[in-house]
């Protein structure tokens, strides 16, 4: 997993849907380039005017907001939808460091039948079908 796929708000754009697509992949919300869609461009979470203000890496980095109802609310949509916590992976980014959280997260993002990356929008693997097994860290 590329550190530069780490979303601030913790998401892991690696995962996404749209990154993992064949046609037309999405570059990730962290990419300067035109081509993002829409809703990653105008994402009140990654446009965050204290996030940009003090040159935040993520939310959690020293935002006297964090966790702030926004992230609160998308955490727990992520939660009830997909099992992810985008809360506990910026705690976890904290706690392990961004190298060694890429480095969990692609092991725990893994198909356990043909070993390509997951997607967190799908509740079987988009390569060959397997169905999805996330391991907790």
């Amino acid at each position: 997993m590329n550190v530069n796929m780490i979303a601030p708000c913790g998401m892991n754009c690696g995962l996404c849907a749209g990154y993992l697509r064949e046609k037309n992949p999405c570059p990730g919300c962290r990419s300067r380039t035109v081509k993002k869609p829409t809703y990653c461009k105008t994402c009140i979470i990654k446009n965050c005017l204290i996030l940009m203000k003090n040159k935040l890496k993520f939310c959690s980095d020293k935002c006297d907001k964090y966790p702030c109802k926004r992230l609160k609310g998308l955490d727990k949509r992520y939660k009830l939808k997909y099992g992810m916590s985008m809360i506990e992976n910026l705690e976890n980014i904290k706690k392990l460091g961004i190298k060694k959280f890429t480095e969990n997260e692609d092991e725990r993002w893994k198909c356990s039948k043909c070993g390509k990356t997951l997607c967190v929008h799908r509740p079987q693997c988009i390569n060959c079908g397997a169905k999805r097994k996330i391991v907790k860290y």
